[in-house]
């Protein structure tokens, strides 16, 4: 176990729960560690943005980022919560496999599943990353943030199946197709052979992206034909979803 960042720890929840800002020496009591270690730890917690000086006397205090980060954890559960039954709808309409998803920077997240009845089927796990270039619910959460936000992936394409877009100009091809239609597909496995998929982004109450509901299977399956039949139940669950989150969309 790593001492250093277990005190470090012990340090955020000794701040967490005072109501007011504290002193070096204040807090050295009450951790039992010399005053010179909770200097480091502090510093370190200062330069990484957790904790901040309080003027006059310079203590010690929270800043937003803790709340911050734990405030995307509850909305993620929030969100699961609230999109089981649309999704539970979704998996018995189409009989495909259902993935929920938030993006994480590059990633995407699978935050809940429905499986398949299929005995072949797309075969993922709960808390499993994927790159978000190569994911249908990937890129229809993409599509809601402006091209010059992808820039971020062209130092990260890498093909990892033959149909892979590995170039920022494929990706905002697809994406514009995807503002378009007001969906995305992925007609064969772009991360993984074989495995096609539909899915629809999930907007928040301040018109935010919140995640996405997509469907996936076998390619041959779920042919263009299948997946454009299936889009319109797929938007239907992200809208129900939209909904229960308290978006308004534009009458």
């Amino acid at each position: 176990m790593d001492k250093a960042f277990t005190k470090g720890l012990r340090l955020l929840e000794v701040l967490a729960r005072s109501d007011k800002p504290r002193g070096i020496t204040d807090l050295a009591k009450e951790l039992e560690l010399t005053k010179s270690n909770v200097h480091r730890l502090l510093a370190t917690l200062q330069a990484q943005g957790f904790v901040r000086q309080v003027p006059p006397n310079s203590a010690y205090e929270l800043t937003l980022k803790i709340w911050e980060l734990g405030n995307r954890v509850v909305r993620r559960l929030d969100l699961v919560a609230v999109a089981r039954p649309a999704m539970e709808r979704l998996a018995q309409a189409t009989g495909e496999t259902v993935h929920l998803s938030v993006l994480d920077d590059t990633d995407v997240v699978y935050v809940d599943k429905i499986e398949s009845k299929h005995q072949i089927r797309a075969h993922t796990s709960v808390g499993m990353r994927a790159p978000a270039f190569a994911m249908a619910t990937g890129k229809a959460m993409l599509a809601h943030e402006p091209d010059e936000a992808l820039e971020r992936f062209r130092p990260l394409f890498k093909r990892y199946t033959d149909t892979t877009r590995v170039t920022l100009e494929e990706l905002l091809a697809d994406i514009r197709q995807i503002r378009q239609q007001g969906y995305a597909t992925v007609l064969q496995g772009e991360w993984r052979d074989g495995i096609a998929a539909c899915a629809c982004a999930i907007l928040g109450q301040a018109g935010h992206v919140a995640g996405a509901i997509g469907i996936s299977g076998p390619d041959s399956r779920l042919k263009r034909k299948e997946l454009k039949q299936f889009s319109e139940a797929v938007r239907e669950a992200a809208r129900t979803i939209s909904l229960a989150l308290g978006h308004l969309p534009h009458p």
